[in-house]
């Protein structure tokens, strides 16, 4: 069935392979499922609450903002620190979070949405609400926003996006699946079914959840730093809880279709 979506989405890209739009939005659909895989380590797998996840996908997508219009760094490596940001900074909602459960988590990461997005709006180092200018993907010199003529043949910028954002899909995937059916997702599974049953069998909870939580977080922060590139525009509005709850369906529907 992977090989098959795969192969479906691959079909879709060369049908709409001229179409700005229609190729927007696909790869919005492959960075949006790469982070609800994130949202699934944290929520399916480990019964830790975020509803923040929409902030994880901004930090990653104002990570490629800032680096790539004031560093050198070659792009294809702002991608993982996009990621190591989004999972550094939520070490930020962990102490709140390794001291509540339940709802009581839930509030905690509601209230880091909201003060995310406050944040952005009164920092004008980042642009303020007015937001910043993401500069376009370029590795080894090839700009990902220059449209691609193959034999006659004018395909979409997005193409590009589009590759880069399967094969990061492909291997989140793979990443996750391997992670369900190992030692670590037998452990964050004890710990989402009851988490007092499995301390008394000596589980480290504080130690799982940390893991679910960077894990998750790692993977969304991915996801926001390419689609950063791919809109080319990033602003406060874009990462409201709001954003977060869409996340959350999103990731729902994927835990209940697996």
């Amino acid at each position: 069935l992977g090989v098959l979506a795969i192969f479906a989405t691959v079909v879709v890209a060369a049908f709409f392979h001229e179409d700005h739009f229609v190729l927007l939005l696909v790869c919005t659909v492959l960075l949006y499922v790469v982070a609800t895989l994130g949202l699934n380590i944290q929520f399916g797998y480990a019964g830790v609450l975020n509803f923040a996840g929409a902030s994880f996908f901004g930090i990653g997508a104002y990570t490629a903002a800032v680096l790539n219009q004031y560093t050198a760094i070659p792009h294809f490596l702002v991608l993982p620190v996009g990621g190591l940001m989004a999972a550094l900074i939520g070490c930020i909602l962990l102490l709140p979070v390794l001291r509540t459960r339940g709802h009581y988590a839930a509030v905690v990461t509601i209230a880091f949405a909201l003060l995310f997005k406050t944040f952005l709006e009164v920092n004008d180092v980042l642009g303020g609400p007015q937001g910043l200018q993401v500069k376009s993907m370029n590795v080894f010199g090839w700009s990902f926003n220059d449209n691609i003529d193959i034999g006659g043949i004018s395909l979409s910028f997005y193409i590009s996006y589009f590759i880069v954002g399967l094969i990061i899909l492909v291997f989140a995937f793979i990443v996750v699946r391997r992670l369900e059916r190992s030692w670590i997702g037998l452990n964050l599974d004890a710990l989402r079914l009851d988490e007092t049953a499995a301390r008394c069998f000596g589980l480290n909870i504080v130690r799982w959840k940390i893991t679910a939580f960077l894990l998750g977080n790692f993977l969304i922060g991915i996801a926001g730093t390419l689609h950063g590139m791919v809109v080319g525009f990033v602003q406060p509005n874009n990462y409201t809880f709001a954003d977060s709850l869409v996340l959350y369906v999103d990731e729902h529907l994927q835990h209940s279709g697996r």
